[in-house]
């Protein structure tokens, strides 16, 4: 596995691609909206940052008014999410996701309690 995208929760996810851009030069991949959020990936070599922005009441504007903006998650990219899932099973981690979910860009994800893996939270997404 390697690191795929590190999410990082934001207000204003346009706001802060376009200084990320400037910053690092690091292009915009991959814009859509989904699940309630507006997601921007930007290209870091081969991985990326992931901006999420709430566009309606849910896991990312409930994360912010906690937490406020920051980094909310680390993704680790798989061949096969069900087997890192059964690994994670295997070695007592507790699980968000018992089963894939769709995500962004397509892909098929699964994320990690925090409590089970030092207070990260960690997402499986399968390529």
């Amino acid at each position: 596995m390697h690191i795929d995208h590190v999410g990082i929760a934001t207000e204003e996810a346009g706001e802060l691609a376009d200084l990320y851009a400037d910053l690092f030069d690091a292009p915009v991949a991959h814009e859509e909206e989904f699940d309630g959020l507006r997601v921007v990936f930007l290209e870091f070599g081969e991985s990326y940052f992931e901006l999420l922005e709430p566009l309606e009441d849910g896991t990312i504007s409930r994360y912010l008014d906690g937490n406020g903006p920051g980094i909310h998650h680390v993704a680790l990219e798989t061949g096969d999410v069900r087997a890192a899932l059964d690994t994670a099973r295997d070695h007592g981690v507790e699980l968000i996701d018992d089963d894939p979910r769709p995500g962004a860009w397509g892909h098929d994800v699964a994320f990690l309690h925090p409590k089970s893996t030092g207070g990260v939270l960690i997402e499986f997404v399968e390529h």
